[in-house]
């Protein structure tokens, strides 16, 4: 019998890895507006706090988002970038405040898309949480040891003077006036995302930062037009919403990350704070103004009451602790949602979207750990049965790895499987 040419065993080879593609929803294209996701896998923005004090991108941005793209992921977010200087966590911020910010971020862009890969930018502003120490510096308020080295405080903002998180600056609360001014800057900021090429942008509306302050009853005690009921509280997200949609390509999405939930009762307000309820209010408000996909997490308004705190002291998280929210708000709503939180490999993300629990899945630190997370998944899910995902000059190398085998500690030969 003849062997079949080298040419059909590699057809045959293409067409088993599609089928197996095809086979997974992790790995199947989803569509938004006028942009396809390649599979359903986006690194989630993740703060690295190595910015220049002018908030520009170095070399370390690119090297640390560019090997997602390499490893298989869909879809690479940014960090915050931050949409007035004034609200920046640290002075390791990325920015997009200003033009100057727009070719580092546009490198990045291009070597994403040169890999296929949809290129996401996160807006943000943190509010109360603004002029703070590094993570690694102890995450305080800055002070006098930071002025003396160059990075002096400021003043954050809030939507109340006060502080509903402890042991930061206490912020003062925004006018109107700047309310205003703020909304535009989200919709420059946006339009900057577009002069770099974005795909598609997410807004930080979560975690205790300068929006969720606005939404959360726990720590918006206005007596304005931005806050009081529900409606009021929203005010501002749904203004920022609307500058987006005219600042903002038609053809590409919007996401927004909501807390979707405060977690339990707020002790000094003895508020039940931000529900899923709320939340499901709100996504369908956001998506009558052009919103497309809410990216669902929780937490964050006070730092001693929230999911995160609560885990710590009691127990380790649950996987997929936060997963419920993104399928409540999908099945309520019918708008789509991505889930984030604990998802820690692909059969567990697979069943996600299996169940119909979300469209997307964010990975985050896992993605820290193991950067080429996305083509480990394939290859568990059976949608990788070769090393074809893989970048050329590396899958070859790991095919004849894996044809040659390496002999175990015991003496007996093994092939990496």
């Amino acid at each position: 019998m003849n062997k079949p040419s080298a040419n059909a065993q590699d057809n045959a080879q293409d067409k088993g890895q599609e089928q197996g593609r095809n086979q997974t929803l992790l790995f199947s294209p989803f569509t938004l507006r006028d942009v396809t996701f390649p599979n359903r896998i986006v690194i989630a923005p993740m703060q690295m706090y190595k910015a220049t004090a002018e908030g520009m991108a170095t070399d370390w941005h690119f090297q640390h988002l560019a090997k997602y793209a390499v490893g298989g992921a869909g879809t690479v977010m940014t960090e915050g970038l931050i949409v007035d200087p004034i609200g920046r966590n640290t002075y390791g911020d990325l920015g997009i405040w200003s033009d100057a910010h727009i070719p580092g971020q546009k490198r990045l862009v291009d070597f994403l898309h040169g890999e296929g890969v949809l290129a996401a930018a996160q807006l943000h502003h943190a509010g109360p949480k603004s002029a703070r120490q590094r993570p690694w510096e102890g995450l305080g308020p800055l002070g006098e040891a930071e002025a003396a080295r160059g990075e002096a405080p400021w003043q954050p903002v809030s939507s109340c003077e006060g502080r509903t998180l402890s042991h930061w600056h206490r912020p003062r609360a925004l006018g109107v006036d700047e309310i205003a001014t703020l909304v535009r800057a989200y919709g420059a900021g946006a339009r900057r995302a577009e002069a770099a090429g974005f795909d598609l942008i997410d807004i930080h509306a979560a975690h205790g930062y300068l929006l969720h302050s606005f939404l959360s009853p726990v720590a918006n005690l206005r007596d304005d037009g931005y806050g009081g009921d529900r409606a009021g509280r929203m005010r501002i997200v749904l203004e920022i919403a609307e500058e987006l949609r005219r600042n903002w390509p038609a053809g590409k999405p919007i996401f927004f990350r909501l807390s979707c939930v405060d977690w339990r009762k707020d002790l000094d307000t003895r508020t039940d704070g931000w529900t899923i309820e709320d939340s499901i209010v709100l996504t369908r408000e956001l998506h009558a103004r052009g919103v497309d996909l809410i990216d669902c997490s929780s937490g964050g308004i006070r730092a001693e009451n929230s999911m995160m705190d609560y885990a710590k002291r009691r127990h380790k998280l649950p996987r997929g602790y936060q997963v419920p929210h993104a399928e409540a708000i999908r099945s309520a709503t019918g708008v789509p949602t991505m889930a984030v939180g604990t998802i820690l490999d692909g059969p567990q993300a697979e069943g996600i979207l299996r169940k119909g629990q979300a469209d997307l899945v964010a990975i985050g630190r896992e993605a820290l750990v193991d950067p080429h997370w996305a083509l480990h998944a394939a290859q568990a899910l059976g949608a990788d049965p070769g090393w074809a995902l893989w970048p050329p000059s590396y899958g070859w190398w790991l095919e004849m790895r894996e044809r040659i085998g390496i002999e175990a500690p015991d003496g007996a030969a093994r092939a990496r499987k």
